[in-house]
């Protein structure tokens, strides 16, 4: 935990990363305990042929991969498909840095696809290129985070709760307008315990969400999962143009707004962040998924989501102790040196002068790390020189305060919720409303001429 607060400390300002040029391959997987499947190659038993695409310096066929580590989805195709119609996909994905393997078995119209072959498919694929990461030759050999997802159209969305079911060797999976298969991905969802997105197109007439989509979102299991409807969106417009997709479409959708780069726009608004903080361990990519959500009128969300990142603590001053804002799963630190045995919501002051922080770890890969707390001999601040004399009246307050400030008319107010959440910003602002402010416990800080000062305000 040392290491991650040094690096919060010390990375600034952030290194922009361009994007990555695309390469591809073609590997065929096989199943020995199956027969069938698409492409030779592979050994004996059932072929699974995998177009993959991946993050690459130069774009081309077998070209080296790119230096880095990267995170694997597996996508399954819808039906009467291939996986080329999905180059919308893998072309967003893969320049942001993720491996996507694309199982070409199941893609015919007569024999039918077999559902239960394809969700096999589907978990074997997962599995062999988590493996090619140890594989000596492997283009990918060393090349793999070792974080794997499944995400699915149509009839393979349908096909990735099948895989998904009981399989603890994927992080998280995502069904783009998921139809309900035979055996059946509505009772399967009920064994998908891994986090779980699911999209759906309000207008989709081909899978109608109330028949598949919600169904299967509201069996899974997991502790955490997230329904977004693309208002006026279609079935077919997660993937680029297809002739026997859009034809389906034609004879049973109906009320569609909007346009196919609109919807997957929206798409990706939401899965890149989704995938982000699943399959990277960015922690910046749940808030980038969460924040947008609550104004987004392209867009209606349903979630049931315990799995969340820690809110950011904030230091005040107490009697002889330094105090923070959260209280549970956190550990004190002096000058980026961990402080042991303290982490409780109170620090003691003997430990004499320098930046105090807080680190609350309330999820496995995210850590919320607070401002460092300057104290110098009796004096306290967040990295001050000095500080600024100012008085909220009322206090507590109701429908208003007024901050004053002897005489300082140039500064920045900033008011933070007692989890550490940002409520207000503004400059030079001496009067606030708070009608509409839930009560509780507010840390109101003031900034002037690289001075500042915390108090704590109460909204009743």
């Amino acid at each position: 935990m040392k290491n991650k607060l040094l690096l919060f400390m010390f990375s600034w300002p952030m290194i922009a990363f361009s994007q990555f040029s695309i390469g591809h391959t073609t590997i065929t997987f096989n199943d020995p305990a199956r027969t069938g499947g698409t492409g030779s190659g592979g050994g004996a038993g059932r072929q699974i042929q995998t177009e993959i695409y991946y993050p690459a310096s130069t774009a081309g066929v077998d070209v080296p991969v790119s230096n880095g580590n990267f995170p694997i989805i597996t996508f399954g195709h819808g039906f009467a498909m291939t996986w080329d119609a999905y180059q919308n996909i893998w072309e967003s994905l893969v320049a942001e840095g993720y491996i996507l393997a694309f199982p070409r078995t199941e893609s015919s119209i007569f024999p039918t696809p077999v559902h239960a072959d394809f969700g096999l498919d589907l978990a074997l694929v997962s599995n062999k290129m988590l493996t090619l990461n140890s594989t000596a030759g492997s283009i990918f050999e060393n090349k793999i985070n070792g974080n794997a997802a499944i995400m699915g159209h149509s009839m393979g969305g349908g096909a990735t709760f099948l895989a998904a079911a009981n399989n603890s060797n994927i992080k998280t999976i995502v069904g783009l307008a998921p139809a309900e298969t035979t055996p059946s991905s509505i009772a399967a969802a009920a064994n998908v315990l891994v986090p779980t997105l699911v999209f759906s197109g309000s207008a989709d007439g081909v899978t109608p969400p109330a028949d598949n989509h919600i169904p299967m979102y509201d069996g899974v299991n997991g502790n955490c999962k997230y329904f977004i409807s693309i208002l006026g969106g279609a079935h077919c417009y997660f993937a680029n143009t297809n002739f026997n997709c859009d034809f389906g479409e034609s004879t049973s959708s109906t009320g569609i707004s909007i346009q196919r780069t609109v919807q997957q726009e929206v798409l990706m608004d939401y899965l890149l962040p989704w995938f982000d903080y699943y399959l990277k361990e960015d922690c910046n990519g749940w808030n980038n998924f969460i924040s947008p959500q609550t104004t987004d009128s392209r867009i209606q969300a349903n979630s049931l989501c315990s799995n969340t990142v820690p809110p950011i603590p904030v230091i005040t001053l107490g009697s002889n102790v330094l105090v923070s804002s959260i209280t549970s799963n956190i550990q004190w630190y002096l000058n980026g040196n961990i402080l042991t045995g303290e982490t409780n919501s109170t620090c003691p002051l003997t430990y004499g002068n320098g930046n105090y922080t807080v680190v609350s770890t309330a999820n496995p890969t995210c850590d919320a790390i607070s401002a460092p707390y300057n104290y110098q001999n009796g004096t306290s601040g967040i990295n001050e020189q000095g500080s600024i004399q100012f008085t909220i009246q009322p206090n507590p307050a109701s429908k208003y305060f007024e901050i004053k400030s002897n005489g300082i008319s140039q500064f920045e107010i900033t008011i933070f919720s007692i989890e550490g959440k940002l409520i207000y910003d503004a400059q030079n602002i001496t009067k606030i409303e708070t009608n509409s402010w839930e009560k509780g416990i507010y840390m109101v800080k003031l900034n002037s001429n690289g001075k500042s000062s915390i108090k704590r305000l109460v909204i009743e």
